[in-house]
């Protein structure tokens, strides 16, 4: 357009020329073919489009944006239409309380109060496209500056809106999936209604107030006490349990052999006692003594 534009100019610049100065009369048929050149190439040029991957371009003529969108490619329009490219591809958007970590320099994480009354501190990214077939829409009701205008009050919006039906403790804690999940079904409504695709919610940090910090800490050591008093508790009954069940064991073996050994068993057990003893190789002294007089050995290798 610019090239057809500086053409025309080059002709109008020519005839006034001439008509002032008959002498630059000889260079006008140079010029012309020469603004001529121009106006041709500036066609040329306005005619062919290139999209490159992971884009579209929305036509517009004269300020009417055309519902019709461009894919990736060569394409060749009408050179009065201006083509205004938008990235397809997957963004983010990220709010931090970190300094230089967000798209915004500063502090930029969101603020909100729980219903309990204490104010929460949240870290988020959102990843989120543009849909191609509603991007002709989007141009039409928004613009190219979606991040600003869509993306960033409408997440800002939402968490502030789902965040009053938890308590604090509740979102750093149980019901934190189900509070991602609550605030992405409502910003993906949003989004869909204006031609944006939310692909990802994420909950990159919670912030509790330091009060709030020492009391999950106070409840943490308690229950962690408690595990460990179970713990010991549970040691020492099966330590009781074990000797009750060793003791049984001492009296049943008490009294099976209380009730079972004779006289003429132990007899018996003496006398096999004094038969291999006899039978071994080495030399030994016995003295047997009378009734239930223990038999003493003196063993010499």
């Amino acid at each position: 357009m610019v090239l057809i534009i500086l053409g025309f100019i080059i002709f109008i610049a020519i005839n006034a020329v001439i008509k002032n100065n008959p002498v630059a009369a000889k260079f006008a048929g140079a010029a012309r073919i020469l603004a001529l050149v121009f106006i041709l190439l500036g066609i040329f040029t306005s005619c062919i489009k290139q999209i490159d991957a992971g884009e579209i371009g929305v036509k517009s003529l004269f300020g009417s944006i055309q519902n019709d969108v461009m894919g990736s490619g060569l394409h060749f329009i009408n050179p009065l239409m201006d083509v205004k490219k938008l990235d397809v591809k997957t963004q983010n958007y990220t709010m931090s309380g970190v300094n230089d970590e967000g798209n915004k320099a500063g502090d930029d994480a969101i603020r909100v109060l729980t219903s309990d009354g204490l104010e929460v501190t949240i870290d988020l990214t959102v990843l989120y496209r543009v849909v191609g077939a509603d991007a002709p829409r989007l141009l039409r009701e928004t613009g190219d500056d979606y991040r600003d205008k869509i993306v960033r009050p409408i997440t800002r919006t939402k968490i502030r809106d789902n965040a009053v039906y938890y308590q604090a403790v509740d979102l750093f804690g149980s019901k934190r999936d189900e509070f991602q999940q609550r605030i992405y079904k409502s910003i993906e409504d949003d989004f869909k209604k204006r031609g944006l695709m939310l692909e990802q919610l994420l909950v990159r940090n919670i912030t509790l107030p330091n009060s709030v910090k020492a009391s999950i800490e106070s409840k943490i050591n308690a229950e962690q006490d408690a595990k460990k008093m179970e713990f010991v508790l549970q040691k020492e009954k099966q330590e009781a349990e074990r000797k009750r069940v060793e003791a049984q064991g001492i009296a049943d073996y008490q009294k099976i052999i209380n009730t079972g050994l004779t006289d003429q068993q132990l007899q018996y057990e003496q006398i096999k006692a004094m038969k291999e003893l006899a039978l071994s190789a080495n030399a030994k002294v016995i003295v047997v003594g009378k009734g239930n007089t223990p038999l003493i050995i003196d063993g010499k290798q």
